[in-house]
């Protein structure tokens, strides 16, 4: 019988959609985009997209008609508005290493953004190959990877992504843990870190019903799927080395899965994201009889700088098969003084003995870097059966800057310290830490310990660049004390910290110690700072001191100052005259108040001698935590609270306690070691806190001037206040009372403290808020200062320079360095707890806005008045404002300010619009309209009439956009 046609035309229609299908379909295993810069003023970059394909039953290319490259940038009028463009069909390359059936493709585009931004690169092409089993309908499901780039110039210059030197191929066995890492190193020394994320067939949009690869459905016997065969199959990545752990596969087949590798950079103060490269990778997992290879890796190591690495790694194999043992990090890349391995290319070994990679390394200067270089090293083995499994292990390398050297250091005039060291070993360190304490620490550094540890009492002094501006180098500083010179009696140690360049950053270990002679006892030394009873009225604090000894003029008379807060000279005032060398300070408030003295000396004559260092009292400050009880506590004092082998004093005792002799002793602290904190869970007799109770404590620090003289050997000691509190407060404080009246910026003033319209002056706002009343005010520890551009905005936490919420201990702040008086602010109590009560009510602050347009401009060419523009004291291109009253002649008050935008548009007398301006970009907002037309045609001379929509820099919504409507006076005649 022969087949009807309507048959003949149904198979040949099965064929051409089964044609169609085989030339676009059914190869994409994994991928992802990687970025280059051209250089950091540029914003040309090279984008390369490199993809693993399936050749099993297809001979497909990578790239074709529906496979894009999208830029990310929304379009491109020379592409027609077009998003990105069609990646062309590119030839295939067979990896027999990854096994049959794979090979990669790459493409490499170069493309120039117009402007900085934030840019999401993608790369999408049909399809991913068919019988991926972790997901639905793979065979018909695009492939889609994306790459995010910044490219603001804030961060710095960022020229490279992420690279991922391991491919995204690999292998296992079911049973048997499998292990996989990208290798992934950041050539800008950026830190990374690494996310699982879900694979997407487009952007934000994931793969139909995905299933991690450790989802019940995939094991006969879930609840022992790992391979030990004692519980639950895991399925993770490590967020810091990238390894990703899979123990142990189920079911035999393809799986894919994406992670995106992320970059980082500590810019002023936080780490900071600087994008991310998505990795979609696949699994390939096989019933094999196979046990998994092995390395013995060397420890992590830290090295100085111009150390030379020599170690060998070995690989073994429980079947005693062939291993090929591999190395990828950054460092074989580098152009100079890179690390090489042995052998290489990596061949298949004998496992028995184990088999061997030798790696050198001569360490440079250049390689210093805070992150530890990471070497990712795989070993695959190779069985009869023809299956392979794969181990992968990561070697930590950090190289260190060598501890800067000491030439001498000496007193000078007996105020100033004179210090001075050899020319850094290492020429590409950017900058010098100087660090000071009183009395000597002796300390050494660990193998790994870089920089100034903490806790060691030592106080940064300055940071100073480590060549001047004619590129000579800086070996030399005086230390001042800021200008108030050293303090009398003290003996001062130093130690130096070189730190290295951002991004990769690093820093030296710590110099050796070096001291000066004690400083010459010309002022009264105060040794004590004592709180005797704590109270908010009748609270007392001792100061002691010894009489300047290397000084004429005794006997001497001394006064008696006291300011509020740790320094400085807050509500300062004297508060006794005395001949005596102690002053008991009463009826003071010294539960919440914080105060430091300063003692002036006159001779016998009444004349000045000198005054003393400032010191305060010490502060304690206690967080309650659950079951527990966390204190803190400071002081800003002219002596040493953290001297080795002296230790501080903690005591405890019950509520209503006010003098130190109320609480019992319940330990000893050394502060070098532990820090100035620590955390009572009741440990010192074995009972547990009671949330119900309160639990006041005081502090007793212990002090030493490290000074020759018998009067100043100590050890000194002080009490805090004490200080009470519940474990476990989950209460948050009361909102603070609405704000104090506050004065409104006056304008007049402004613009009167103004010599120019274009100079600046420094803008900032006070703010001043009430403490709760009652017993709200008990627990606070602080405040936070929230800030909205406006009244119906967002109020966001003000954060310090190290990133942390600013901590606000008065019950006032002063924003400074302001872009604008415009901003509303909110505060919040914080209480030792770490609970944060309600917002308070706003305050806000407005700027003195201010837009005025002339009405006559003449366009003729004589250099006078032939632009239309607001009034300002600019020098505008053209124009002659020395001979001509042009706009930039008029007073400073009618001058344009704290103005966002401006929409500008022209009518001629019948209300056709005949111009129209809109300020960004390079338009500025003064218009500087020149007489033509939209199309460059000049008008005639006559009246014509503006609309001009101007936006304020204001913090009142009602008031940011205005409409401004006039009519100018167009003249061309010559006058």
């Amino acid at each position: 019988m022969k087949p009807s046609l309507l048959r003949i035309l149904y198979l040949s229609l099965v064929i051409l959609l089964i044609s169609a299908y085989s030339a676009q379909a059914t190869h994409l295993r994994a991928g992802e985009i990687t970025v280059r810069r051209d250089a950091c003023n540029s914003l040309k970059f090279w984008i390369t997209i490199t993809v693993f394909t399936n050749t099993i039953n297809t001979n497909v290319l990578f790239g074709g008609e529906d496979d894009i490259l999208d830029f990310g940038d929304g379009g491109d009028p020379d592409r027609d508005g077009r998003p990105g463009i069609l990646v062309p069909e590119t030839q295939n390359t067979l990896r027999p290493d990854l096994g049959e059936g794979i090979a990669t493709a790459s493409f490499t585009y170069e493309y120039t953004y117009r402007g900085n931004g934030t840019y999401i690169i993608s790369y999408s092409e049909p399809n991913r190959n068919a019988g991926v089993v972790n997901m639905d309908g793979s065979v018909n499901t695009r492939f889609y990877i994306e790459t995010k780039i910044i490219t603001d110039p804030f961060y710095g210059c960022n020229e490279n992504t992420p690279v991922l030197g391991v491919p995204p191929i690999d292998r296992g066995c079911t049973g048997v843990a499998w292990f996989h890492n990208p290798g992934a190193y950041d050539l800008d020394g950026d830190s990374l870190s690494y996310e699982m994320v879900i694979p997407f067939r487009a952007r934000q949009t994931t793969v139909v019903n995905y299933r991690d690869p450790n989802n019940p459905k995939f094991y006969s016997n879930f609840n022992t799927g790992n391979e030990q065969k004692n519980g639950a199959p895991t399925f993770n990545i490590n967020p810091v080395d990238g390894t990703i752990t899979w123990d142990a596969p189920g079911a035999a087949g393809e799986y894919n899965i994406a992670f995106i590798i992320k970059e980082w950079r500590f810019v002023e103060g936080r780490w900071r994201e600087l994008g991310f490269v998505r990795r979609d990778m696949q699994i390939i997992i096989e019933d094999c009889d196979n046990e998994r290879p092995d390395l013995i890796v060397p420890e992590d190591i830290c090295v100085e700088a111009g150390t030379t690495i020599d170690e060998t790694i070995l690989g073994i194999d429980p079947d005693n098969d062939n291993v090929r043992i591999e190395a990828f990090s950054e460092i074989f890349n580098f152009t100079e003084n890179a690390a090489t391995y042995s052998p290489k290319p990596a061949t298949f070994q004998p496992s028995l003995p184990p088999a061997q990679l030798k790696f050198h390394w001569q360490t440079t200067c250049a390689h210093v870097k805070s992150q530890p270089y990471q070497v990712v090293l795989k070993i695959t083995d190779k069985s009869p059966t023809g299956s392979s499994l794969v181990t992968f292990k990561t070697w930590l390398i950090r190289v260190v800057g060598p501890p800067p050297q000491w030439v001498n250091a000496g007193l000078v005039a007996n105020q100033s310290a004179a210090l001075q060291w050899d020319n850094y070993f290492c020429n590409n360190a950017e900058s010098m830490q100087i660090w000071r304490r009183v009395d000597s620490n002796p300390f050494e550094p660990d193998t790994c310990q870089t920089g100034m540890p903490p806790n060691l009492g030592y106080t940064l002094v300055d940071v100073i660049q480590m060549r001047d501006a004619n590129n000579n180098p800086v070996t030399s500083y005086t230390d001042t004390n800021n200008g108030k010179g050293l303090a009398p009696g003290a003996k001062y140690c130093y130690r130096l910290v070189a730190i290295f360049p951002e991004p990769k950053g690093g820093e030296s270990y710590v110099s050796s110690e070096v001291c000066l002679d004690q400083v010459p006892i010309t002022a009264p030394v105060i040794t004590n700072v004592s709180v005797q009873e704590t109270s908010t009225t009748s609270g007392k604090i001792e100061v002691k001191w010894i009489a300047p000894k290397d000084a004429p003029g005794g006997p001497f008379t001394y006064e008696v100052f006291r300011a509020e807060g740790f320094t400085g000279n807050a509500d300062i005032v004297s508060v006794a005259t005395t001949t005596g060398l102690t002053f008991i300070d009463q009826n003071i408030n010294t539960e919440n108040r914080i105060y430091n003295y300063r003692i002036l000396a006159r001779d016998n004559n009444g004349a000045l001698v000198d005054t003393s260092a400032v010191a305060s009292t010490v502060r304690l400050e206690a967080q309650s935590q659950l079951n527990r009880i966390q204190l803190t506590w400071s002081a800003d004092v002219p002596w040493s609270n953290q001297v080795p082998g002296l230790k501080h004093r903690i005591y405890r005792g019950e509520e209503g306690a006010t003098l130190p002799g109320d609480l019992q002793l319940i330990t000893e602290l050394d502060v070098l070691t532990t820090g100035l904190i620590y955390t009572d869970e009741g440990q010192h007799n074995g009972v547990p806190l009671d949330r119900g109770t309160t639990y006041c404590y005081v502090v007793e620090t212990v002090g030493s001037y490290g000074s020759t003289d018998p009067d100043l050997q100590g050890p000194f000691f002080n009490f805090s206040q004490i200080i009470c509190t519940r474990p476990g407060d989950e209460n948050p404080p009361c909102k603070p009372a609405t704000p104090l009246a506050h004065e409104p910026v006056n304008c007049d003033d402004y613009v009167g403290r103004l010599e120019t319209c274009n100079n600046s002056i420094s803008i900032s706002n006070t703010i001043k808020w009430s403490r709760p009343a009652g017993d709200c005010d008990d627990d606070i520890s602080f405040y936070r200062v929230y800030v909205s551009p406006t009244s119906n905005g967002i109020f966001v936490p003000l954060v310090d320079r190290t990133g942390n919420f600013l901590q606000v201990r008065d019950t006032f702040y002063v924003h400074q360095n302001l872009p604008s008086f415009a901003g509303c602010y909110k505060i919040s109590a914080v209480d030792r707890s770490g609970n944060e009560g309600e917002l308070s009510d706003a305050i806000c602050f407005d700027n003195c806005p201010y837009y005025e347009l002339p009405n006559v401009f003449t366009p003729n060419n004589d250099f006078c008045n032939d632009v239309f523009s607001a009034y300002s004291e600019r020098d505008i291109v053209g124009e002659n404002a020395s001979s001509c009253g042009n706009p930039s002649d008029q007073s400073k008050a009618r001058c344009a300010r704290f103005v966002r935008k401006v929409v500008f548009r022209v009518y001629n007398r019948w209300g056709k619009e005949v111009y129209n301006y809109e300020s960004g970009g390079e338009r500025t907002i003064y218009i500087d309209w020149d007489g033509r037309s939209s199309e460059g045609r000049e008008l005639a001379s006559g009246v014509y009439y503006y609309v001009a929509d101007v936006t304020f820099d204001t913090a009142n919504p009602a008031k940011r956009d205005q409409v401004i409507k006039g009519w100018v006076n167009l003249i061309r005649e010559a006058p």
